[in-house]
């Protein structure tokens, strides 16, 4: 059975939100009074199926049925699950959580998207405060993994546990937060960061530009890869952490930033930052630099999902969650995925080294379906590949949704052979086409071998069925 998220307020972040739930298969009920709300939603979303398949290397699962309703009791009325992001005002998130406690079933998680309040705060006046916590994303909340998950002492026991797993299962990464405190985690570290730069623009010391170039080039790099702490543990050479806060302890003492102080947002200082801001992003607007973005954080976040580390860890136990297992048909469907960015070249469509990747994994997906499988190759004996022909047919391009078909033409013995068709998703278009001869090898001798029993029998019945074609 389908799982139902409501999201109440259609902003930036409730439409992010919506996104991150209907790509994950879930259905969506969106209320916001706003009658462009519809149009926002789908620029989000628009964004958001281009760019959050590209990090996965399976198909995500068919999106739910998105509704816009017109009152907030029919958006939570079915729902498991309930997004308020509403705007930053205690007195409006206190009527909307009277409100649609009344209409929504008392078993439902209550989450906001709050970067502020406790969730004590939002409780008060509440009917039923057990079933409200926190959970504060980062834009775009499609892409960006963490949530910081904050319950109060009111909050119902396992409510934490079930508000994890939930996430979890949608690629997300909950971060408990064990006590109260205004603005949580993760924004105060940026209030810190964004105090020391309007001192900078204010005192004349640094351009908009100049510091965003100052992160971006330098520790923003570090950080999203390796977080504050462990980046100074290496910091501090082979005395690890300890040398580090010696020998760097002290400039705490200094007087370099003003974050005990802030300066005030004048109109003269808010235009001068706004005229920085404007100048430096060329003229792109704000879709466009939406996508710029989407685009930088799957080539980072792929890159590290090479390395299973960070973010790119969670992607990879994500998408293990995606990955279908298949029948004996005729053809077998090996592949199902969407085209990501950093496999594009100058000419602006997929590499044709790209193409060879394609094909390997639907080899891999045909040995995993014969049992030639993670558990067999620790055994002792695997399929190498002999020899391939690729032809390349048409274009293929960033985003595009592909599917390949295979048919094992050859299934004898030690020998093995594979014929591949990618093809375009939206018009079954054939795009490339492989023609791969693999060879079962015994790994310890680097020799080729029959397969074992089993393996040989699956592949041979496998080679009987598609010859029929």
């Amino acid at each position: 059975m389908t799982s139902t998220a409501a999201i109440i307020g259609g902003g930036v972040i409730g439409g992010g939100w919506a996104a991150r739930f209907l790509l994950n298969g879930w259905n969506v009920n969106v209320f916001d009074p706003d009658p462009e709300a519809e149009r926002k939603i789908g620029e989000v979303l628009a964004n958001a199926r281009h760019a959050l398949p590209m990090l996965y290397d399976y198909a995500l699962p068919p999106e739910g049925k998105l509704i816009f309703c017109s009152t907030m009791s029919e958006a939570v009325a079915t729902a498991d699950w309930i997004q308020e992001s509403v705007p930053e005002r205690l007195d409006l998130k206190h009527k909307v959580y009277q409100t649609l406690q009344q209409h929504c079933r008392a078993d439902a998680i209550i989450g906001s998207s709050t970067s502020g309040f406790k969730p004590s705060e939002l409780q008060n006046c509440a009917s039923r405060p057990e079933q409200i916590l926190v959970t504060h994303p980062f834009n775009p909340v499609y892409l960006l993994p963490l949530i910081e998950l904050v319950p109060s002492g009111k909050t119902a026991p396992g409510l934490v546990e079930k508000a994890s797993e939930i996430l979890t299962g949608i690629g997300m990464y909950p971060l408990h937060v064990r006590h109260e405190i205004d603005a949580h985690i993760a924004d105060r570290f940026l209030e810190a960061v964004w105090r020391e730069a309007l001192w900078l623009i204010k005192d004349g010391i640094a351009t908009t530009e100049e510091i965003d170039n100052a992160i971006r080039y330098g520790f923003g790099i570090r950080w999203a890869q390796m977080g504050l702490f462990e980046t100074y543990r290496i910091a501090g050479g082979e005395a690890g952490m300890k040398h580090f806060i010696d020998q760097f302890g002290p400039c705490l003492k200094w007087p370099w930033t003003k974050l005990m102080d802030v300066p005030e947002l004048t109109d003269e200082l808010a235009q001068k930052i706004a005229d920085q801001s404007d100048a430096q992003s060329g003229g792109l607007s704000i879709r466009e630099l939406e996508r710029k973005r989407d685009n930088n954080l799957i080539a980072m976040m792929r890159a590290l999902k090479q390395q299973n580390t960070a973010a790119g860890r969670l992607i990879n136990t994500h998408q293990q969650t995606l990955q279908t297992v298949f029948e004996d048909t005729n053809p077998l469907i090996t592949v199902r995925r969407q085209i990501p960015i950093d496999w594009t070249d100058y000419n602006g469509h997929m590499n044709e080294g790209r193409y060879g990747q394609v094909f390997s994994d639907a080899a891999d997906a045909v040995m995993i379906h014969v049992g030639a499988d993670a558990d067999y190759i620790a055994g002792g004996k695997s399929y190498f590949t002999a020899e391939t022909t690729i032809k390349y047919l048409d274009e293929t391009h960033a985003g595009e949704r592909i599917k390949v078909i295979s048919r094992v033409t050859l299934g004898e013995g030690k020998k093995l052979r594979l014929f591949h068709e990618m093809t375009r998703a939206s018009d079954g278009e054939v795009l490339s086409t492989c023609d791969q001869f693999l060879l079962h090898v015994d790994l310890t001798t680097r020799r080729s071998c029959d397969p074992m029993p089993n393996v040989r029998a699956k592949v041979e019945a496998l080679a009987a069925l598609h010859k029929e074609d």
